[in-house]
Formats: structure tokens, C-alpha cells, sequence
């Protein structure tokens, strides 16, 4: 193998992608992964979790795909771990004293909030019904979420035994709604309705159901049709910043700009403005 071949990144179809746990589409530039499991509330297997991990981290080298939606089909969102697939077989390891086991699938479920914070596409949740357990942590890993009224949000993992500290919650939930409701959920359980989500601000919008999908998709539209490369690095100050101070972050978003200052886009939008008319941007 050379060199070159060995440090280029692999290229990912993803107008051909075919995804055997989730239903996956793609619009001109933007995805749309749909949980469609519907009879049971769209819950996630410990397959659907590895696949969910797999594709976003192969996101990262999709120059097709320049946003992404996240959706359930039939009026809920997801419910979460499936019970009989997942929570049966953790049983399972726990009475054999399999410790290695259960590290390894919690390691893996955080996995997919890690690939989705590191994948370069602007995600947005378009949430009805039911977001609870490991659903509402797709959605609190995402980087908006459009609601309903309807919907019902829960981080219940303390309903089955579980800490709130789970997949990143207690770090990522804070800093979207504050310390203090984030506490309250984590440490009951109890589920949130729309209205008490926006208001809170874990939901950006409110839709109705039969717009919520609709409504997320002309959002991912707008921003894929955007400076694309400059909403990649947006995303990446977003999530790096979290642990910098004020200084470092600063000489970070200075290190951030001058890059997207050497971007044609950048040119594009001076060129747009001298000659008064909206610029196209192509995400380079």
C-alpha cells in the first residue's frame, strides 16, 4: 500500500447507501434517517445502535451529504432500548458476572453520541411522541430539535435502576437546558411535554405533527444550501469549546475564521454583496 493510499479517507456512497436497520434517504443534499420500527415505538437494538454509530462516523467523508435529519416514523420518535432485545440480554450478562460485556455495549452506546458530534453535517431532530431513554439522548446529541406539542421527552433511565449519567447526559443536558432542570430529569425520570421543552429550550421549535418532518427537512435544506465548510467548523467550535476557557476559545475561533477566510465561499459572499445580489455558496 503507498503512502497515498494509506492516509486517504474512505469514500462512502451515500446515493446508493442502504442502511438494514433504520430507513435512510437522501434529497439533493440532505439526509433523512427514519427509526422505523413504528409497532413498538421505533426502539433501538443493539444492532441499530452499531449501524447509527457506523454511519455517522462514515458521515464524516460523505461530500454528498451536507445536513442531516433524524426522525421516527408512525407519530413517535423512539422509546428506546428495546427491552426484550437489549435490556433481556444485559440481564443476561449481568447474572453470568460479565462485566467486560456490559462495558463494552455502554462504551458502544456512547459511541453513536460521539460519531454524531464529531460528524461534520448540522443535525436536527424532528421529534413526535414518545423521545424517551436512549431517544431522547439521539435527540439531545443532535444540534437542534424541532417538537410537537404532543411530545413526550423522558430521560428515565432511573426508572429501570439506572444513573441519569448516561451516553453523555449528564455533561451535554446541562448545557442545553441548565444545571438545575437537567438535575430534575435525570434524577426522576419524569417525562417533559412539548410546550415545557421549548419553553426550557431543548426544543428550538414547535410543530405540528403533520409539519414537524416537513419543517426540519426546509431547515436542512437552508443550512446544506449554506457555507457549508464554514457550518462544519461551527460545529467542531461548538463541541471543542465546551472544555476550553475563554482565551483558548477565543485563539480557537480566531484559528477557526481564518481558515474559512481562505474558502471560495468567502469570496463568493464579498463578490455577492459588491455586485448587491445573495450569494450561492458551495461549501468549499
Amino acid at each position: 500500500m503507498t503512502t497515498a493510499a494509506r492516509f486517504h479517507p474512505p469514500r462512502v456512497d451515500f446515493t446508493r447507501f442502504q442502511a438494514c436497520h433504520f430507513s435512510w434517504s437522501l434529497n439533493g443534499k440532505v439526509a433523512t434517517i427514519t427509526l422505523n420500527r413504528p409497532d413498538r415505538k421505533n426502539p433501538l437494538t443493539m444492532e441499530s445502535y452499531a449501524e447509527l454509530r457506523d454511519t455517522f462516523h462514515d458521515l464524516k467523508f460523505a461530500e454528498q451529504v451536507k445536513t442531516v435529519v433524524i426522525t421516527g416514523a408512525g407519530g413517535n420518535f423512539c422509546s428506546g432500548g428495546d427491552v426484550h432485545e437489549i435490556i433481556g440480554p444485559l440481564i443476561d450478562m449481568q447474572q453470568a458476572g460479565d462485566t467486560d460485556g456490559l462495558l463494552q455495549f455502554t462504551r458502544m452506546t456512547g459511541d453513536v453520541v460521539k460519531a454524531m458530534r464529531a460528524c461534520p453535517q448540522p443535525i436536527i431532530a424532528a421529534i413526535d411522541g414518545v423521545c424517551a431513554g436512549a431517544g431522547a439522548i439521539l435527540a439531545m446529541a443532535s444540534d437542534m430539535r424541532y417538537g410537537t406539542a404532543g411530545t413526550k421527552v423522558a430521560f428515565l433511565f432511573v426508572r429501570v435502576g439506572l444513573a441519569g449519567a448516561d451516553m453523555g447526559a449528564c455533561n451535554m443536558l446541562p448545557r442545553i437546558i441548565g444545571a438545575g432542570r437537567a438535575a430534575e430529569l435525570l434524577y426522576t425520570g419524569r417525562n417533559i411535554t412539548g410546550e415545557e421543552a421549548e419553553r426550557w429550550g431543548f426544543f428550538n421549535k414547535l410543530c405540528t405533527s403533520d409539519q414537524v418532518l416537513a419543517e426540519a427537512q426546509a431547515l436542512a435544506r437552508s443550512l446544506a444550501d449554506g457555507p457549508t465548510f464554514a457550518h462544519a467548523m461551527t460545529k467542531r467550535c461548538i463541541h471543542q469549546e465546551w472544555s476550553m476557557g475563554i482565551d483558548d476559545a477565543i485563539e480557537a475561533e480566531a484559528q477557526a475564521q481564518a481558515i474559512c477566510m481562505q474558502t471560495k465561499d468567502y469570496d463568493r459572499a464579498y463578490r455577492a454583496f459588491v455586485a448587491k445580489q445573495r450569494p450561492v455558496f458551495e461549501g468549499n
